[in-house]
């Protein structure tokens, strides 16, 4: 059966203002995919709109603005994961032969409904995010030692890949007592251990197989796929807050699709929300045995968020997962610039919504 190739990514940069509309902000890396296949007489079948923000007829209204009549256009959200399930949604349309090319661009700005969970009664009236990353982090702290300075490394670590990021919205080193020192939140997290919700766009141009070699003579191939959606509240989101159970189905389910294992992954872009979520992701993906994840922050096997991150990138709800495939497949093609892995073969994107209630998971080549 026919592959599915990523052919094109762009992203904008990721800003804490904007005067612009969520469509206008998702133009600007749809333009610069079509400006660059402006002689291969393009025509994009179907696109595909990310996004948290609660705009109606968004994507058709940005096809008109691009000039383009695709067959088909959607609008898509599933909170912070919207960017990946909206490749998904891009993927089947191809690979169930309705499409042959498929734009899917995520766009979001800072003031978004996405940030509070409202509708949870199970919450309480403990509706934002930074909630139950504590519960996760009070959890892991008491079960495996894993201690706030561990926790505090990560946010070094993604900050400090960020200032080779051009398009990143932080880009100034900090250190673990910048960390340690920056304003306690809600107990362990604190405010250099969160993302920050910002406005940004990245769009991605997918085609068939047999199309792939009119756009580029270097297709990344989405390898594997992986989904989970335990639940909406957070009531019924795990047995344990140790452990995010849609991470580890859904990174079950895209190895299993690709034969592949967790030590074969060269570098990966993880839904660091929060400095613990990371920790967290280390374990459920399978780069380390459960309660070592605190002491993996410091390995050079795999190269983790080397774009910086949500929390060095910024986090622009949903375009976050097309952001992250955007990178995977920068390193993969060797263009990465100065943040650039050597020897990158293969790349895993994890994208998830909610306390992790759900999870996607992309393995790409």
């Amino acid at each position: 059966m026919s592959r599915i190739a990523i052919v094109d990514q762009s992203t904008s940069e990721f800003t804490k203002d904007t005067s612009l509309s969520v469509p206008e902000l998702a133009c600007d890396p749809c333009r610069k995919i079509l400006e660059h296949h402006k002689d291969c007489s393009i025509e994009i079948d179907a696109l595909i709109l990310s996004t948290t923000s609660d705009i109606q007829y968004g994507s058709t209204i940005i096809s008109e603005y691009l000039g383009i009549k695709p067959t088909i256009s959607q609008r898509l959200d599933n909170l912070c994961n919207s960017g990946t399930n909206a490749i998904v949604s891009g993927y089947s349309l191809i690979k169930s032969g309705l499409c042959k090319t498929v734009l899917v661009v995520g766009a979001d700005i800072r003031e978004t409904k996405g940030t509070q969970l409202v509708w949870d009664i199970s919450r309480g009236g403990f509706t934002a995010p930074i909630y139950w990353a504590s519960l996760f982090a009070k959890m892991h702290m008491r079960k495996y030692g894993t201690t706030e300075e561990q926790m505090a490394s990560v946010a070094v670590k993604n900050r400090k890949n960020a200032c080779l990021n051009q398009n990143a919205l932080f880009r100034k080193k900090i250190s673990i007592n910048d960390v340690m020192s920056s304003k306690k939140l809600v107990g362990p997290i604190k405010t250099l251990d969160c993302s920050y919700i910002c406005n940004g766009a990245s769009a991605i141009l997918l085609t068939a197989e047999n199309e792939a070699k009119n756009y580029t003579d270097r297709p990344v191939w989405i390898e594997g796929i992986g989904s989970s959606t335990e639940a909406a509240s957070f009531s019924s989101v795990s047995s344990d807050l140790s452990s995010i159970q849609s991470t580890k189905k859904a990174s079950n389910m895209a190895y299993s699709m690709t034969k592949i294992e967790p030590k074969q992954i060269d570098i990966v872009e993880l839904h660091d929300a929060f400095t613990i979520m990371e920790i967290l992701a280390y374990e459920d993906l399978g780069f380390c045995e459960k309660g070592k994840g605190g002491k993996f922050v410091s390995q050079n096997n795999i190269s983790i968020n080397p774009r910086g991150g949500l929390i060095g990138t910024g986090h622009p709800l949903g375009a976050t997962g097309v952001a992250q495939t955007v990178e995977i497949c920068e390193q993969l093609k060797g263009i990465a610039g100065k943040r650039q892995i050597k020897g990158c073969k293969r790349g895993l994107v994890h994208n998830m919504s909610a306390a992790g209630s759900s999870s996607l998971v992309l393995i790409l080549s």
